[in-house]
């Protein structure tokens, strides 16, 4: 492996990592869960400094480090705007009636005891249909939450249980960015790649259903604020709700389906939204805008608002009004603040091969399928860790083990399975990540807050790692076994 400068210790490459878990814990301390207001992302910052010196002092020019930090935060360009299209369809969603009239009517059909159970399901049938994590949360995991919320289910509970199904989704769907690209980089293909998922993840998901069906057996409603009745009276008298508002997430659905790219696809629901407002919404239009004497004004003024800024409708239950509340865009500038900082830190880790020196040392761990496995999930994790994207996680581990598996005999399918089973899945569980970032301010829920119930994300690494050391539907071809790899077969 190469180096842009001197080949740094191990040392040397992993203070910063170092550095940084101490300040984030020194963090959650002080600011518990307020955090992502600035101390997080400044923490970033100063780590990221941090590694560029230790970089500079390898030979690394400056011009370099700056390169490695503006091309890693291009990458995560795509996920900005994404950030930012969604908290404007978030609000044209809300001011529509929308997401309102998705919790009137799934109020009606979603037993309590079990919702959590159906809202795996449907996350994971919207996903897999989609391809995309992070459009199903937005749009039916957000009114998923509101109507578990309106049951009296905690909002962290809930938000494990839509993470777990989008995730699955995500893992599964053949429409799915990173499905197609774990196989790419481990050298299959994406059906393959399917089919040998098929194996842990149901194990993985089966496990998931488990657990969040006898969790709603077992959940005490006693502390509910508010009945289904009087939510749905104050979600009626406060919006026109109609089967017709069903038109707008269906359009949204079917346009990712078609393979239509998110960004525009977003758009197109931001804006289905507002259109909707203005045609069944009028009092809400002229409510937010304060202009009852013109309307075009006031659906201009009230739309704009809806995307950019602070919106809030009052029904008088306050469990309602704490659902029907968004910052659009400006909402997002926070994470999108954590991001940037996150993808500094990324970049000045890997201009000088501190990340690449890491996950070198553990690849020195692989003498069999079990702890070729193990490194490789481990490598995926600490990926989404230093550099915070999903991508990234996928692509460097994948880069780094591919010769690896080749030479101890692996089909290339037990990488390509082993990347998405620990780093698309994960990514999610880091709060600076860009994942855990924008889920977490999606749904409102803290990162830390839904980990310990995204069951699925957690238990997919810990199944593919357990498949490997029991050997189950691992084949190694003697044939294809390199020499220096021929006394560690098993």
């Amino acid at each position: 492996m190469t180096y842009p400068g001197r080949r740094p210790s191990f040392f040397q490459a992993i203070l910063p990592l170092l550095l940084l878990i101490v300040l984030l814990t020194l963090n959650v301390i002080i600011w518990r869960d307020n955090t992502l207001d600035g101390a997080n992302q400044l923490v970033l910052i100063f780590t990221a400094m941090f590694a560029a010196i230790i970089d500079l002092s390898l030979g690394v020019k400056w011009e370099q480090i700056r390169q490695s930090i503006v091309d890693t935060i291009g990458k995560s360009m795509s996920s900005i705007l994404i950030l930012m299209l969604i908290g404007a369809l978030s609000g044209t969603w809300l001011i529509s009636g929308v997401v309102p009239a998705l919790i009137y009517y799934g109020l009606d059909l979603l037993s309590p005891k079990f919702f959590l159970f159906a809202a795996v399901v449907i996350a994971s049938l919207v996903s897999l249909a989609t391809g995309s994590s992070w459009s199903t949360i937005a749009t039916i995991g957000v009114a998923l939450l509101g109507i578990g919320t309106a049951m009296g289910i905690s909002k962290p509970v809930i938000a494990g249980a839509i993470i777990s199904g989008a995730y699955f989704g995500d893992k599964m769907s053949p429409l799915s960015d990173t499905t197609n690209l774990a196989p790419a980089m481990a050298g299959t293909d994406i059906f393959t790649h399917i089919r040998y998922m098929v194996h842990t993840t149901t194990v993985s998901m089966g496990l998931t259903l488990i657990i969040f069906f006898v969790i709603g057996l077992n959940y005490n409603f006693s502390h509910v604020v508010s009945s289904t009745s009087q939510v749905k009276q104050a979600i009626a008298q406060t919006f026109n709700i109609n089967l017709w508002l069903f038109l707008v997430p269906i359009i949204l659905i079917v346009l990712i389906v078609k393979k239509m790219p998110p960004i525009p696809a977003l758009m197109i629901g931001s804006l289905l939204g507002a259109i909707a407002a203005i045609i069944f919404q009028p009092h809400i239009i002229e409510k937010i805008a304060n202009i009852h004497h013109n309307y075009v004004k006031a659906s201009y003024i009230s739309t704009m608002q809806a995307m950019f800024g602070d919106v809030s409708i009052k029904t008088g239950d306050p469990v309602v009004d704490e659902l029907f509340s968004t910052s659009g865009m400006r909402g997002m500038l926070l994470t999108i603040w954590l991001i940037l900082s996150a993808m500094m830190f990324g970049g000045a880790m890997q201009a000088g091969g501190l990340l690449q020196r890491i996950t070198e040392e553990i690849a020195k761990f692989a003498k069999n399928s079990g702890s070729l496995v193990t490194s490789t999930a481990l490598t995926c994790i600490l990926v989404n860790i230093t550099a915070s994207d999903q991508y990234l996680a996928i692509v460097v581990p994948g880069q780094m083990f591919a010769d690896t598996y080749k030479k101890m005999g692996f089909e290339p399918r037990l990488l390509s399975r082993t990347l998405e089973d620990s780093g698309t899945v994960t990514s999610v569980l880091v709060p600076w990540n860009t994942g855990g970032a924008t889920q977490s301010r999606v749904l409102g829920v803290p990162t830390l807050s839904y980990l310990p119930y995204s069951f699925f994300n957690y238990l997919s690494p810990v199944t593919t790692i357990a498949f490997a050391y029991l050997k189950i539907d691992i084949k190694q071809n003697p044939q294809q076994i390199s020499p220096q790899f021929s006394e560690k077969q098993g």
